[in-house]
């Protein structure tokens, strides 16, 4: 077994799709509407899906927003320099809720950016 992907609700798809892929670089991946359901799935990551997890972002088209709850965490990220990835964050426009720095209670280094629904996405930096 292995995961496959995280489905995240969102209320734009395209400002989602722009956040994911221009600001934090993944790709997208494939994407399809069902008008039946009136829904559309986009799948973006940085690898394929074969062999790597990925994001399923769902857009209910009648839904423009969710309230997150207080059960979701965030998701995760490696990077090798988290200060200089929320600096090329910030120069996308993307917004840096929590600067480069040691986590609490402990040494790795780690930030957290929003994306446009208020999901949080941490930076671990990883040699």
């Amino acid at each position: 077994m292995r995961i496959l992907h995280t489905m995240l609700r969102v209320g734009e798809l395209d400002r989602s799709l722009a956040f994911y892929t221009e600001i934090l670089g993944m790709r997208l991946l494939r994407r399809q509407d069902y008008p039946e359901g009136r829904f559309t799935l986009a799948f973006v990551g940085y690898g394929s899906e074969d062999d790597e997890a990925v994001l399923e972002l769902t857009h209910n088209w009648d839904t423009s927003r969710y309230e997150l709850g207080t059960a979701y965490g965030h998701i995760a990220l490696a990077v090798p320099d988290a200060a200089a990835a929320c600096a090329q964050i910030k120069a996308r426009g993307g917004k840096v809720v929590r600067e480069a720095g040691p986590m609490k209670h402990g040494s790795t280094i780690i930030a957290f950016v929003e994306d446009p629904d208020g999901y949080k996405v941490e930076l671990i930096q990883r040699d």
